[in-house]
């Protein structure tokens, strides 16, 4: 893993939006077996509100990185990824409003990836090779993960299908921002340590723009071979490497903490030969810490791994240089298994970006809002072409916008869409 160069995340920043459900209290709504509801490790979940999308999120978790970077140190983002399965056109990239809305140079790559929830780690990859590739020496590289779950009721029915209700509680909204360069300050990547592994499978899907579907059974499968998969990949490149001795924490992919907690489990048996109380005390030590934030906000998609990975950093000890091995799952599907190093100067800077303060300023959505959303999504669907954004609707979750210079959805005027800054 010992390299001259050096390349990973400079600067990092995750955004939350302003409003979430409780999930406990979802999951007695729709008269969910609640044992069940319990092994999935959740407690909250963002939703995205009509003047928000996923260029806003976008934007909100970017601005404070783009803000701290002096004038010439702005021109010198020369590539702009957004990672998402959340587009709002089948041609245009959210990448495009992302630069404008940060007034980024026209020097500049644009475009955007799609992979499920493997986007994320897609483009942190393609990003990090930009950089070492030095075609630019000095470079930087803006990565933002954002995506929102799509739940609305299918035209024609009450409720979601009975096989996919337990997805619900657990699909959130949100974004990850990463500047990818060669001066890594939060996490130096271990460059060539990676292990990938993708075949196809209908697992979990979005068949058409506005709603999802899918096979929990066959996507938890599906995560699980990946896993062990991909990690066995990673050691064909790091001879030494150990799951237990190798990694002082573990981030995974987290579409809820319950299916972490499976696939922890089955490779502390399989890989680790760990047993009984020994697996239960490696979870709370190396994987625990990288729950917390996804607790509150749901997956996120292609920004999840990410939230993960900004989570343990955040709640982990790195009073001294620690390694961190990370697992991304796509559907469909691609996954990956890499590692990097995080130290005492990382954990400041990601503490310093106040996630936890601004999940805490959410306001809790009230249910009947929230069951209008599912319904007509505030009447924004995807190929809407003219709509005025209702916030009236939403007072109370918007007041807690008004005045932190954040962006929001004004309107889509002839598929157009204008934002503000409030």
């Amino acid at each position: 893993m010992v390299s001259s160069r050096q390349v990973g995340i400079q600067a990092m920043n995750f955004y939350g939006g302003s409003a979430y459900v409780d999930v406990a209290d979802l999951a007695r709504r729709r008269n969910l077996a609640m044992d069940r509801f319990h092994n999935l490790l959740m407690d909250q979940k963002t939703v995205a509100l009509p003047y928000e999308d996923p260029i806003t999120f976008a934007v909100n978790a970017a601005k404070p990185l783009v803000d701290a970077l002096t004038p010439a140190e702005r021109d010198r983002i020369e590539l702009v990824v957004t990672c998402t399965e959340s587009g709002v056109d089948f041609g245009k990239s959210l990448s495009t409003y992302v630069h404008d809305l940060l007034g980024l140079g026209r020097n500049c790559r644009l475009c955007e990836v799609k992979n499920a929830c493997y986007s994320g780690t897609a483009g942190f990859q393609l990003a990090s090779s930009f950089v070492l590739a030095n075609a630019s020496p000095g470079a930087l590289a803006l990565v933002i993960a954002t995506d929102v779950a799509k739940f609305l009721v299918a035209e024609g029915s009450d409720a979601l299908s009975e096989d996919w209700s337990f997805a619900e509680p657990s699909g959130g909204a949100g974004a990850m921002a990463m500047l990818v360069s060669a001066e890594p300050t939060v996490f130096a990547a271990d460059i060539g340590a990676n292990g990938y592994y993708g075949h196809e499978v209908m697992d979990t899907c979005r068949p058409f723009p506005d709603g999802e579907a899918g096979d929990a059974d066959t996507s938890l499968l599906s995560y699980l071979d990946c896993c062990a998969a991909a990690f066995e990949e990673y050691r064909k490149r790091v001879d030494s490497a150990d799951w237990v001795g190798s990694f002082d924490y573990l981030s995974f992919h987290t579409p809820f903490g319950g299916m972490v907690k499976g696939a922890h489990r089955a490779m502390a048996r399989k890989v680790g030969k760990l047993r009984g109380a020994a697996i239960e005390q490696d979870f709370a030590a190396r994987v625990q810490p990288g729950l917390a934030y996804c607790r509150r906000v749901g997956n996120v998609m292609g920004a999840t791994v990410f939230l993960n990975l900004f989570s343990t950093i955040a709640n982990g000890d790195f009073d001294s240089a620690k390694r961190v091995g990370c697992f991304s799952y796509g559907s469909g599907c691609c996954s990956e298994f890499y590692s990097g190093v995080v130290t005492p100067e990382g954990q400041r800077a990601v503490r310093a970006m106040g996630v936890a303060e601004s999940l805490d300023s959410r306001v809790e959505l009230e249910w009947e809002l929230y069951e209008r959303l599912l319904a007509d999504a505030g009447g924004i669907r995807f190929g809407t072409r003219d709509v005025v954004v209702d916030r009236d609707e939403y007072a109370k979750p918007y007041a807690s916008v008004e005045g932190t210079g954040q962006v929001v959805l004004k309107a889509i005027k002839d598929y157009h869409r204008e934002y503000e800054w409030v």
